[in-house]
């Protein structure tokens, strides 16, 4: 059940030059957060409308969001202090639904953050990133702690393998067997990836990135077609069934 809260921050950290960690203390709605799900924050009195970001990790009453400073309202966030308070909505959206079995979590860019807390609740997991350039690889080692392998891709090769990143999935599912992908990214990435676990015929389920007002299914800015009809990502999602996206 979705609530409000006044969230202490415990610590802000920049990851790359503009992507951002804030961990608040957030008590029960950290508690009660699933992986894929997100929380809304309020940005500073002049913006109306919250930012949503997905949960990267939670550690008792701590969670921690990852974004990428892009706007007014990520500018604001990213200019605050430990010891400030944020305004949480959350957590919000259905998320993933975890398998018994091995999971293969793949994100891409501002995408990795969700899978990280995602690896972490499986029972077993391996990942593929896929970054930009070496200079915006995130949360690599964090990532490295959770699963069993990591495999790096990089548009210009300066890190990992160079090329896209599901091509990394092809490979990993050629060689493992996975109960479920799940991935997070970029719309171009996740459709390439929805292909690569169907040709694997390995269930795929991705997050979907839409611009979101409300973020509880009122305003619907987010609308996108899934199985021919609309949904709201923040709402039905962000988390859907690949096959039933209409890419």
């Amino acid at each position: 059940m979705p609530m409000t809260k006044n969230c202490p921050i415990a610590d802000l950290k920049y990851l790359t030059g503009d992507i951002v960690s804030i961990t608040v203390d957030a008590g029960e709605i950290a508690r009660s957060a699933g992986p894929g799900q997100f929380v809304n924050l309020k940005c500073g009195e002049g913006l109306l409308l919250r930012r949503p970001i997905s949960i990267c990790d939670v550690a008792g009453d701590l969670l921690t969001v990852v974004f990428q400073v892009k706007g007014e309202g990520t500018r604001w966030l990213a200019a605050r202090q430990a010891g400030d308070v944020l305004d949480v909505l959350g957590p919000l959206g259905h998320g993933y639904e975890i398998p018994d079995g091995r999971v293969l979590v793949v994100g891409g860019g501002i995408g990795v953050p969700p899978m990280l807390y995602a690896a972490q609740c499986c029972h077993g997991a391996d990942a593929c990133v896929g970054f930009r350039s070496r200079e915006q690889a995130i949360l690599l080692e964090e990532l490295g702690a959770v699963c069993g392998e990591v495999r790096v891709a990089s548009d210009d090769g300066s890190i990992g393998a160079h090329g896209f990143v599901d091509a990394l999935v092809r490979q990993a599912l050629a060689e493992k067997r996975y109960d479920a992908v799940f991935a997070c990214g970029p719309r171009p990435m996740l459709r390439s990836v929805a292909r690569a676990a169907a040709e694997g015929h390995t269930a795929c389920y991705v997050s979907m990135e839409e611009r979101m007002g409300c973020g509880i299914g009122a305003c619907l800015v987010c609308a996108c077609s899934v199985g021919g009809h609309h949904r709201h990502v923040c709402k039905d999602g962000p988390v859907f069934r690949a096959e039933e996206v209409d890419w």
